[in-house]
């Protein structure tokens, strides 16, 4: 597995480095087969260091975790466990959809744009309805079932996501309802 570890704007050391690839690859080692690749990023936020990790599997899905703690290597093993509680979790799924999978997630490329926001101190009508654009990027959008979706979803943490539909071949979208439950547009 690769590993990337960098901080913003602090300095990592050596040792910390080490603990990372040895504590993060021990979990993953654990629940995922076949890793490709991790980030994990440390910054501050005020008083506290925050940590970041994304995992990548050989799927194509990717887990995410992220930590809040007065200490370095208290907020990295606060984010480890977080990431050893969703692989846990959906261990069985991964490896069930793993076995069915020969290839890696499709992935496919659409622009992704940024709006810029309405002035709120603007009292009169705008001029035109056509909103700002601020920035263009792409995104992938992945090929998966409906079940590997609503784990993608979960895994990332994302509060929705978009996706081509493997039995149908139209773009999807499942999402987490206020009430609780996961909601799931097929057009």
């Amino acid at each position: 597995m690769r590993y990337k570890i960098s901080g913003k704007q602090i300095d990592i050391g050596e040792a910390l480095q080490i603990h990372v690839q040895s504590e993060l690859g021990e979990v993953v080692g654990k629940y995922a087969e076949r890793p490709t690749d991790a980030n994990v990023v440390f910054s501050r936020s005020a008083h506290e260091y925050v940590c970041e990790a994304t995992v990548h599997l050989s799927t194509g899905l990717t887990a995410q975790a992220k930590a809040h703690a007065t200490e370095i290597y208290a907020a990295f093993d606060s984010c480890n466990e977080k990431m050893e509680k969703q692989l846990r979790r959906y261990k069985r799924r991964l490896k069930d959809h793993h076995r069915e999978r020969s290839e890696p997630v499709e992935l496919l490329g659409a622009s992704s744009y940024i709006l810029a926001s309405e002035d709120k101190e603007a009292v009169s009508e705008p001029e035109t309805l056509q909103p700002i654009i601020v920035a263009e990027m792409e995104a992938k959008i992945p090929s998966l079932s409906v079940g590997e979706a609503v784990m993608q979803m979960e895994l990332a943490g994302a509060p929705v996501l978009v996706f081509k539909n493997e039995s149908k071949d139209s773009l999807n979208v499942v999402y987490r309802r206020d009430d609780g439950n996961i909601g799931w547009i097929d057009p």
